[in-house]
């Protein structure tokens, strides 16, 4: 696997969900914070969002998609809404509706896709951890076309009730979250941490083989060897990129490796070890209890582990879209 699906794959848990919604006249909605990550895109119209941490408005228009990486609390409002407007905002449990339901009031509509990602921040990866509270991502010509594509076909599929939306709508909510994490690298791949990681060939070359192969025996001098430069660059590129020297890199991968197969699965310790790169299950246990602070059979005991972690289970089947008729 590549980093950034193994980014998202090592912290996701349960399906997502989501809410088609259409609002028009004067409206306002409030979404708390949430542990997980938050999304909207506009399917139609406009509107506006607040942070609740006081950063800018941000104005969206059709096409356009947020991320919210940390599950922020937020306004959703129409573009006049006031102040006064906005303290009276409604809970969008209560304020979502089908997009025919009720009389529609005067004014310009506005129908938008939101919805959230269950995470296990425990082991989020640092590319997640580096994403800004509000990831903006406007509708521009040319720019990003497989989000504009999953935006379009989400779109169609919650926009009638079809034979296998539910299927599809989940999949393509899992490719929503890619193509926004994805976009967003892109977006600033000319500056430093994890996109410009993702952006030098080098640090990408190696970040590929360490994901591909955490249980292989690396060394500086194996992965120097396999990105084709010296032992000495490569130190000075992925430190200074991802911030983690690369064996540190592979240990803390390897760790989330096992937590996660600990997490999900009932594999014998043995059989974990061999699998993030340890000879032993007491090799392992050392190493992820010096990381951890928990012993690798008291973490698999905890609560959370084999799919039972809070956020997995909520609202049993996830994915629930009110479909337009």
């Amino acid at each position: 696997m590549d980093v950034v699906s193994d980014a998202i794959a090592a912290a996701r848990t349960g399906r997502p969900d989501a809410h088609r919604v259409r609002a028009a006249g004067s409206w306002c909605t409030r979404l708390p914070a949430y542990d997980g990550v938050g999304f909207h895109v506009v399917l139609e119209g406009g509107c506006r969002l607040l942070p609740d941490d006081g950063g800018a408005p941000l104005t969206l228009a059709t096409g356009d998609a947020v991320l919210l990486p940390r599950g922020a609390g937020h306004v959703l409002a129409d573009s006049s809404a006031d102040a006064d407007t906005v303290a009276r905002a409604v809970p969008f449990e209560r304020w979502r509706r089908p997009p025919d339901a009720g009389a529609e009031q005067p004014g310009a509509a506005a129908e938008l896709l939101c919805g959230k990602y269950r995470f296990d921040r425990r082991h989020a990866h640092p590319l997640l951890a580096e994403l800004p509270e509000v990831v903006h991502l406007p509708r521009r010509a040319g720019r990003h076309p497989e989000l504009r594509a999953a935006i379009g076909l989400l779109g169609r599929e919650t926009g009638a009730a079809r034979p296998g939306a539910d299927v599809a709508v989940t999949g393509l909510l899992d490719l929503l979250l890619v193509y926004m994490v994805r976009a967003w690298a892109t977006d600033h791949a000319s500056g430093r941490g994890w996109p410009a990681a993702l952006g030098d060939p080098v640090v990408a070359e190696a970040l590929r083989l360490l994901h591909s192969s955490p249980e292989a025996p690396w060394t500086n001098d194996t992965l120097a060897s396999r990105t084709g430069v010296s032992r000495a660059t490569l130190t000075r590129r992925f430190t200074a990129l991802v911030g983690r020297a690369p064996m540190t890199y592979l240990t803390w991968w390897r760790m989330s490796r096992a937590a996660k197969l600990l997490r999900e699965t009932t594999h014998p310790l043995e059989a974990v070890a061999r699998q993030v790169g340890y000879s032993s299950p007491y090799a392992l246990s050392h190493a992820f209890t010096r990381t951890f602070g928990v012993t690798p059979g008291r973490y698999r005991k905890a609560p959370g582990a084999h799919g039972t972690a809070a956020g997995a289970t909520l609202e049993g089947r996830g994915f629930s879209v009110p479909l337009s008729s």
